[in-house]
This record gives C-alpha cells, sequence and structure tokens, in this order.
C-alpha cells in the first residue's frame, strides 16, 4: 500500500515532519509512506494560476497514484498554516487531487491540545466542495508538547502513545481498503442475486420441494446419497460419513454452507439450536436463501453475496454484540472456491473470539492496550448495499476481509 505524507509546515524545523518521518520508518512494515513538501509552493492567486507549475503537478500526480494520504499539521493561530491552505487551494482549483481520496489528520504541536483546533479546521477544508475528500472519522492523533514527546533520534519516547499511533495507523490501512473497495463495487453494477434459489446449478437436486422440512431426507432419497460407514474420497484423506460429521461437529465454530444458486445446505450440529450463537432447525437445510432471512435484511444479504461472488473480497465479517460484554461473536462469510477458481458459494462460520484471546493474553502475560476503542469507522456507509450497511468498520480489497456492523445483515440467521 501507498501513501503520501505530507508535511503542513513549510519551516525548516518541523516535528510535524518529525512525526511523519517516525511513521516512515516505524511503521514501514503496514505501507510505504512518501514525504512531500510544501516549502516550495506558492502562494495561491487565482489570478496567477500556477496550477501547471512543477511543484505543484507533482504533488498533484503523487497524490492520484497513492492509496491514501496522511496530513500533519500544525497549529498557527488555531487553524492550519497558510502554506498549507494555499496546497490545498491549488489542488482544488483546476485539478482535484483529494477527490474521493481517503485521508488521515495528524498534528504535533508544543502545547497540550496537540493542534487539535487546526485538525478541526483541516477537516472541514477537506470535506468542502471541490476538494472532496474521504476523511477517516475518528481516532484523532494530536500529539502535545512535542519538544519533550521525541528522544534524540527522532523516536518517539512514550510507549502508550506509540501503540496509539500504530491502532490509528492500521484503522486507516482498513479505511483505504474499505474505499477501494466501494470503488471497485461502484465501478460494474452486479446482477440482482435470486435469493429464491429458482435457478439450477450442477448440483441443484430437482424434485423436491426445497421449503419441505423433510428436504435432507427427501433429497438424500433421490440421490441415493451414502451414508454411516461409506467412505469417501476427499482430496486429501479417505474417512466415512460418520467420521466426517464427528469432524465437522467436532469445529469450535458453526459452520454453513450456502451453495453459488444461494440455497442453505448445511450447518454442522454442535449444539441444539436453541444454544447456538446463530440458532439454526434442521427444517431450514434445503431452503432458498430467502427464507432464511427477514425481508428487511434482502438488500444487505445481496450485496455481501455480489461481494462475494464478483471477486471483490474473499470475506465479509460481522460482530454481533447481542450475546453480551462475556463473548466477541464473529460471523465469516467467506468466499469458496473449486479447483478452477469458479465462486461454487458461502462458508459461513460463526465463532465466538474472546475465550481465544483471553488464552493467549493468559499465555502470553501481554494486556490490550490502553482501551483503544476498537471500532473507529462508525458512521461511514457503503453505497452498494443500498446505503444499508452502515458502521463499516473495515473493508479490503481481494483476499482480505470485508467488515461490517451487526446492523448490516440483521436477522441473517433467523428463520423466515
Amino acid at each position: 500500500m501507498n501513501i503520501v505524507g505530507i508535511v503542513g509546515s513549510n519551516a525548516e524545523v518541523s516535528y510535524n515532519r518529525t512525526l511523519l518521518q517516525y511513521i516512515k520508518r516505524q511503521f514501514q512494515g503496514m505501507f510505504n509512506l512518501e514525504l512531500v513538501e510544501i516549502k516550495d509552493v506558492p502562494m495561491f492567486n487565482q489570478s496567477d494560476d500556477q496550477t501547471d507549475s512543477q511543484e505543484i503537478q507533482s504533488i498533484h500526480h503523487k497524490i492520484l497514484q497513492a492509496d491514501g494520504v496522511i496530513i500533519a499539521t500544525p497549529e498557527h493561530n488555531h487553524t492550519i498554516p497558510a502554506a498549507l491552505k494555499s496546497l490545498l487551494e491549488w489542488l482544488s482549483f483546476k485539478v482535484h487531487s483529494f477527490e474521493e481520496k481517503p485521508v488521515m489528520i495528524v498534528g504535533a504541536s508544543y502545547y497540550d491540545q496537540g493542534s487539535s483546533r487546526a485538525q478541526m479546521h483541516l477537516r472541514q477544508i477537506l470535506n468542502a466542495p471541490g476538494v472532496n475528500a474521504i476523511v477517516m472519522p475518528g481516532n484523532e492523533f494530536l500529539l502535545g508538547k512535542v519538544k519533550e514527546a521525541f528522544n534524540e533520534e527522532g523516536n518517539l519516547i512514550d510507549h502508550e502513545t506509540i501503540v496509539f499511533l500504530g491502532s490509528c495507523l492500521a484503522k486507516f490501512t482498513q479505511f483505504i481498503q474499505m474505499v477501494l473497495a466501494m470503488e471497485a463495487a461502484e465501478q460494474s453494477e452486479p446482477e440482482p442475486e435470486d435469493l429464491y434459489a429458482t435457478g439450477k446449478i450442477d448440483t441443484t437436486i430437482e424434485g423436491v420441494d426445497m421449503d419441505a422440512d423433510d428436504w435432507l431426507e427427501q433429497a438424500a432419497e433421490a440421490v441415493n446419497a451414502v451414508e454411516g460407514n461409506t467412505y469417501v474420497k476427499l482430496d486429501r484423506g479417505l474417512l466415512t460419513v460418520d467420521q466426517l460429521n464427528y469432524f465437522l461437529s467436532s469445529m469450535p465454530m458453526e459452520l454453513t454452507y450456502a451453495d453459488s444458486n444461494n440455497q442453505f445446505l448445511y450447518y454442522n450440529h454442535t449444539l441444539p439450536g436453541s444454544e447456538m450463537l446463530a440458532s439454526r432447525v434442521l427444517g431450514q437445510v434445503g431452503n432458498p436463501l430467502a427464507n432464511c432471512h427477514p425481508k428487511a435484511a434482502f438488500k444487505n444479504v445481496e450485496w455481501v453475496i455480489q461481494q462475494l461472488r464478483s471477486g471483490a473480497v474473499d470475506a465479509v465479517r460481522v460482530n454481533v454484540p447481542t450475546h453480551g460484554p462475556d463473548k466477541y461473536v464473529v460471523h465469516n462469510y467467506q468466499a469458496m472456491h473449486d479447483k478452477e477458481g469458479n465462486y461454487v458459494g458461502i462458508n459461513e462460520y460463526i465463532l465466538d473470539f474472546k475465550p481465544i484471546i483471553d488464552w493467549y493474553l493468559k499465555q502470553t502475560g501481554q494486556t490490550l492496550a490502553g482501551g483503544v476503542e476498537v471500532d473507529g469507522m462508525t458512521g461511514a456507509s457503503v453505497k452498494e448495499a443500498d446505503k444499508h450497511v452502515e458502521a463499516v468498520s473495515g473493508a479490503s480489497a481481494k483476499e482480505d476481509a470485508v467488515e461490517v456492523s451487526v446492523d448490516a445483515m440483521s436477522g441473517a440467521s433467523a428463520k423466515g
């Protein structure tokens, strides 16, 4: 991932430059950061158009080619420096470098407030017509008392500050990936999903009512399905049907499979339905997905399937906080593919991560850092879900995952 870091000061000595230089060194495993200076940017004057000058064009093209931008701003008289304001004027006059570009704001100051007022004004400017940047909400990094914050090598001294900065930058990379996923989705309008599974694929079992409560028994009889001690040759093993059931039922997660025709075909029987994190009943097996979700959730279910079917993402994750503070339950919707890479359906696996996190912390003696709020993106939205997928906290391009809040898939696992 390539990010441009704009030094928001034209001074020879700037702690905001030092901050960006530190980010470049300390977090080079997270992204590539190229620092951009504004010392040679002329004062904005629309009567003396210098948009085509080397200074303006160089910065313009670097921003266009970057995945995102970090702006480090000082605070001068409760606002941003004149040099930074001039740069933003030039880049929104004849060219529009920041149009739909993910931007993160950081700032360093001699005083306790750490450029908070300058950052607030900068957000307003970046949201202005003609600029139209996509500014990451929340996660303000305000570095105050900068004279004492760095050591002689230009490294931050306070451990908690370093950890918080790292968490903000990690969320910014997720924010960038979310924006990239949104842009990719906007480029091609997907076909509507047939949630009623009226189509047919190679593995569709015809002649059996999908809505039947005993679909499993009828379908198994129709295709002479094997069971019990009959062996099944897998691509990496040989197991009986009973062994496969033992194996899948022992998984420390709830598994569900829906095929590419949007038919719900399987869930592993780990617990009685009433005790599951997402209640399932045997009568759901064989149903089209439309029967497994309330109609109010159809738009969001379609959006998730379209993301996975198109290959825009490999997974969508949903945190469901309604299980109480002693659990951290995540629904993972994972795209499945055959050997040729063709989409063959969704593996939804549901897991309570809290016992794993607690075990890890106990084993390593580590603790979670400083009570940093995890969901820093609340309020963002995904357009392709017809504006119903709210509070996106992270998204990604191919081979990563999109994370959405629980309201995006409300009732996704409920019958009817």
